[in-house]
């Protein structure tokens, strides 16, 4: 038998509210997905102002890293051509991202779920996911 550990909705609501202040800050409204391990949604947030067609970006973004344990920047890097992960960006249904905003949240070296940010650029998206989870991690720690 197995023992899961995920985030509840208390964790994820401290990870959009990471992502959603440093968002502010930078002032670019941001659409947020927080998922459990399996990549299933828990939380999503979509700021006044974020893209339409970001809200399915975030949470694929977040299902990327929970299923791959591992950024979606990092997948777009092998993900390129002559690259080991090639083509992998059109399985599931393109699902799998390789943009980066999507990030694995890891407790103990496990992941127990994960955060996707889109509407910015990707430099943009990853640093709100990773305030989401800098917040996170400082809630569980503290």
């Amino acid at each position: 038998m197995l023992t899961i550990k995920r985030l509840s909705l208390a964790d994820a609501r401290v990870l959009l509210e990471g992502a959603r202040a440093r968002a502010q800050e930078i002032g670019v409204p941001m659409c947020i997905a927080v998922t459990d391990e399996a990549g299933q949604l828990i939380a999503f947030e979509r700021m006044d102002g974020g893209k339409i067609t970001s809200t399915i970006i975030a949470q694929d973004k977040a299902y990327t890293a929970a299923g791959t344990k591992r950024t979606t920047e990092s997948y777009g890097e092998v993900s390129q051509p002559g690259k080991p992960a090639y083509g992998i960006n059109s399985a599931i249904g393109g699902r799998l991202l390789v943009v980066a905003g999507g990030i694995p949240v890891i407790v103990d070296g496990q992941v127990v779920g994960a955060i996707g940010v889109s509407s910015g650029s990707p430099v943009q998206d990853s640093d709100c996911a990773q305030a989401g989870i800098d917040l996170f991690l400082r809630d569980v720690s503290g």
